[in-house]
């Protein structure tokens, strides 16, 4: 063995799981039930040990990388390796007895064998549209403890020897209001998972099971040192960072902070949470598997993208939590808005950074507090259960050292995609009437935030928009001199007498036919002085529609005015504002 594992053994193992774990991701995509797996994409594959770490992971949901070996020790927690047969495959759920970020996430765990014994297993998780609980789509802000947010399932096998166990699958069918779709998507994975299995024993034919697995150890070796050069290379110290989620669908309006402290060590990176806040009543909480795959995600993005998403990720890290803690909730704190905190987590973890590291030097980004997904239920005749409409809402990344923010699109660890105008209409009773950029909504600043989508619905018949946040109350921050960027809102019948807007605390609000809801995200904060954006490039925004000529002259000192059916610059009254002193 030792003679075959050279550097290209390695990387043939590495090339070929990670094209096993998008060939399983692929699949899924393509034989998805629902459009949150379809078209969203909210769904991931793995391949890991028979203890769980994780080999290769698409990397289409980061946070994964935190979940999947939570899931496997539930799994071994309540099964032994001696207890799984070839063709088995096992369900879990529960975000405390699994790793399931919260119950929409349903992981479906396969035992792969080579040889007669377990190699390891092949895990794919998936986002479903509804799960039962207190409101269609299972994502209620009004979850004050855990069996509010659906049905909970702790690992029990799904797939006995290549058979399925009806009777599992029939205890979820009938807590969904969406059988159909979830029952569909869960076939699909545990599809996706035996196409992974088989992809796997083909490997291990023809290099052999004791290569592929020395193999893995040195890609956990090779990435952790890859990272460790890096964190050498940044100034040994502790560093402080916070984040806050303040929304009104958040504790009444009171603020949430997610706090830590970095030490750098050598080659090890240390992180406290401990100080963060105490858990909340309502479903913002976060499990701490899911807050080390975070600080992972920070890792990757300044040791490089390029590196491998396996264990060796792992290998550098030290977390410390408290328990009681947003970061670290008891059961059973209630969790299905993890991804909230979890984005607020990634932005706390940027600022302690941003002290050592010039490259975490980014200002906060927007992705809506509260407000991550839009769900819409819709009531049909002849239809005992309402048809869910689960869409994931993208926000806007905030401004950098050297570049303008990224508009619309999903941020840091939620990486998820737009679903299209065409599905929801083909699929829904809806009519969405607009889909834009929201201007004026990115931060200023020398380096402008990046701006957040507007998209409106209109319901073709009654419908419910299921409450799970509002809007923010704190926009995100910009950095070093930039503005922040707008919050997020909703708002009901806009531009009609009816107007008004929507918040948390209207809980589930009753559409009929004809009235019009508008999701509203906010953007990113800037990067600098604003009054350092060279007008040129202020001109180019208006001519966008990015920045209207009023925000043009209030946030960056340029006046801007009609020329036929273009923009020009008013030369002499904008250098006059830029020079006025304050």
């Amino acid at each position: 063995m030792s003679e075959r594992l050279d550097a290209i053994t390695v990387e043939v193992v590495n090339q070929s799981v990670a094209g096993i774990v998008q060939e399983m991701q692929n699949a899924l995509f393509a034989t998805g039930y629902s459009t949150v797996i379809r078209e969203s994409h909210d769904a991931s594959g793995a391949i890991m040990t028979a203890d769980g770490r994780v080999i290769a992971q698409h990397t289409v949901l980061p946070i994964h990388l935190g979940a999947f070996p939570a899931c496997v020790e539930g799994l071994l927690r309540r099964y032994s390796l001696d207890e799984m047969a070839p063709g088995d495959a096992f369900v879990v759920n529960h975000p405390y007895l699994g790793g399931s970020p919260h119950a929409s996430d349903m992981a479906i765990i396969t035992p792969i064998f080579v040889d007669g014994t377990i190699f390891g297993f092949a895990g794919s998780m998936a986002h479903k549209p509804d799960i039962g609980g207190l409101a269609p789509g299972s994502n209620s802000g009004a979850s004050r403890e855990l069996f509010h947010d659906g049905l909970m399932v702790p690992p029990v096998r799904f797939w006995a020897a290549g058979v399925l166990i009806r009777e599992v699958e029939a205890i979820i069918e009938a807590n969904t209001r969406t059988p159909e779709l979830v029952v569909g998507d869960l076939r699909g994975q545990v599809g996706a998972t035996f196409l992974a299995a088989d992809r796997v024993q083909r490997l291990c034919a023809r290099l052999g099971r004791a290569t592929v697995l020395a193999a893995a150890e040195r890609l956990f070796d090779v990435t952790a040192e890859r990272i460790r050069s890096v964190i050498r290379s940044w100034p040994d110290g502790e560093y402080a960072g916070e984040a806050t989620l303040h929304n009104d669908g958040v504790e009444d309006g009171r603020p949430v902070h997610a706090r830590v402290r970095v030490r750098i060590e050598g080659d090890r990176l240390h992180a406290d949470f401990s100080e963060s806040s105490d858990q909340t009543a309502g479903p913002y909480n976060i499990r701490p598997d899911l807050v080390r795959a975070v600080t992972y995600y920070v890792l990757k993005c300044l040791a490089g993208p390029d590196l491998p998403s396996n264990h060796g990720l792992a290998m550098v890290v030290d977390t410390v939590f408290r328990d009681g803690s947003v970061l670290s909730p008891r059961s059973p704190a209630p969790v299905n808005t993890y991804i909230a905190m979890a984005l607020v987590t990634t932005e706390a973890l940027f600022d302690a950074l941003a002290n050592a590291v010039p490259g975490a030097r980014i200002a906060h980004s927007s992705h809506g507090g509260a407000l991550v997904t839009g769900t819409l239920s819709h009531f049909l005749p002849g239809r005992g259960a309402p048809l869910v409409m689960y869409e994931i809402l993208a926000g806007a990344m905030g401004a950098r050292p050297n570049s303008d923010g990224v508009s619309a699109t999903s941020v840091h660890v939620r990486n998820a995609a737009i679903t299209s105008i065409e599905i929801l209409e083909t699929e829904f009773p809806v009519e969405v009437v607009r889909f834009d950029l929201a201007a004026d909504s990115g931060g200023p600043g020398r380096w402008r935030g990046g701006l957040g989508l507007v998209r409106e619905y209109r319901a073709l018949g009654r419908s419910r928009r299921v409450a799970r946040g509002g809007r923010e109350l704190t926009p995100p921050p910009g950095r070093d001199g930039g503005l922040p960027g707008r919050s997020s809102r909703v708002v009901l019948n806009p531009r009609t007498d009816r107007e008004r807007p929507v918040t948390a605390r209207d809980g589930n609000v009753e559409l009929e036919a004809g009235d019009v809801i508008r999701y509203e995200l906010g953007g990113g904060g800037g990067f600098g002085d604003p009054l350092a954006r060279p007008a040129a490039e202020v001109l180019a925004d208006v001519h966008e529609g990015y920045v209207t000529p009023g925000a043009a002259r209030a946030d960056y000192a340029v006046v801007v005015v009609a020329d036929g059916l273009a923009w020009r610059i008013d030369e002499a009254a904008t250098a006059a504002l830029r020079a006025r002193p304050g």
